[in-house]
């Protein structure tokens, strides 16, 4: 029987307590220790499990047991300082999304890394979601044709007064880059790697001062347009969070059920049950406990991590250059009297890279 990789958590918040259910009854991977400010919460953590707790992360580094993987799950603007620490003690990380704030910071950290000669990854539970990994076959199979659009909507009705995620000191942003940072990896998962993007934001409703709704416009580098819709301030009541569309036929990945259906058929296959955050959780640290033990290879690396910061930067850049054209009345001569620009003319998109 293989020894399970022993990970410890940083961070037992709502995120954490998902990864928990995965860590019980896995054969793979062993949590023997729990780190968070708040002990109380540690130390439920660490009863539920008979491990170590820890107030601090480096407390857990220089008093805590060996580990061979640490697994953060705190705000990301402690990410690469509490990567770090591990890295440089020739730690695995697996660092929850977003990877972390700014393109500079990913870089820093995969260095680290690399210096170290440990893996180092970003946790992102859709690419785990057994209906998308279908979906991948599916679409590699060829069935669908060339793939012409790609369509992703993660909304939802969620008060965020009060929220880390809403405060972009910790966060870097509202709901472009917590949600969207699943978008983008999916598409890149999908399509490969992203050229172009533009966004822009909804009207603010919960009087945050972050975006809580966005639409996200992306071309990727085989042409593919895709777009997603972002939203803590309505649910669309869609059964489909991810649609693809190709010359030959689509695939819908819904949250209850999956299905495609070729140009040919008048029927749809059924092939998935839908989404399942607890079986993501188990796939995702599985992954990373098999290639800590080097047995199979990571399904996101860090170059898709640092690509997932790169998209989001543009995303923003493209936010806050408002790249709006102006809209005249046909036949009206603007020669003379033009109408102002609805907001500053700028009709390129940010490039991603």
């Amino acid at each position: 029987m293989k020894t399970p990789v022993k990970f410890a958590l940083v961070g037992t918040g709502g995120i954490a307590q998902s990864y928990a259910q995965a860590f019980e009854a896995n054969g793979n991977a062993e949590l023997v220790a729990v780190c968070d400010v708040r002990a109380d919460a540690a130390k439920a953590m660490a009863d539920r499990f008979k491990c170590a707790a820890f107030a601090t992360p480096e407390a857990l580094a220089a008093d805590g047991p060996a580990v061979d993987a640490v697994l953060i799950c705190t705000p990301p603007n402690t990410h690469e300082e509490i990567a770090t620490l591990f890295l440089r003690r020739g730690v695995h990380v697996l660092c929850e999304k977003p990877f972390t704030l700014t393109p500079a910071s990913a870089r820093r950290m995969t260095d680290e890394a690399r210096r170290a000669g440990v893996l180092l990854t970003m946790a992102s539970k859709f690419r785990y979601v057994d209906d998308v990994v279908k979906a991948k076959s599916i679409v590699a199979s060829g069935i669908l044709g060339e793939i012409i659009l790609f369509e992703n909507a993660f909304t939802a009705r969620v008060d965020m007064a009060g929220r880390w995620n809403a405060d972009p000191a910790v966060s870097g942003g509202g709901v472009l880059i917590d949600n969207g940072t699943h978008s983008v990896d999916l598409m890149r998962y999908f399509l490969g790697p992203l050229a172009e993007v533009h966004c822009v934001e909804g009207k603010r409703t919960q009087g945050l001062p972050v975006e809580d709704t966005a639409r996200v416009f992306v071309r990727s580098a085989a042409g593919v347009m895709g777009s997603v819709d972002l939203s803590w301030s309505i649910n669309k009541e869609l059964d489909w969070y991810l649609n693809i569309h190709g010359s030959h036929g689509t695939v819908l990945v819904g949250w209850k059920e999956s299905k495609y259906r070729q140009a040919t058929s008048r029927d749809w296959v059924v092939f998935g049950n839908g989404y399942n955050k607890v079986q993501a959780f188990r796939s995702e640290i599985d992954n990373f406990a098999r290639a800590v033990r080097g047995e199979e290879q990571l399904l996101i690396t860090w170059e898709d991590a640092i690509a997932s910061v790169d998209v989001i930067e543009a995303a923003y850049r493209s936010l806050r250059e408002s790249p709006w054209t102006g809209v005249g009345l046909r036949g009206t001569d603007l020669t003379r009297t033009p109408p102002p620009p609805l907001r500053k003319p700028d009709p390129e998109p940010a490039h991603v890279g």
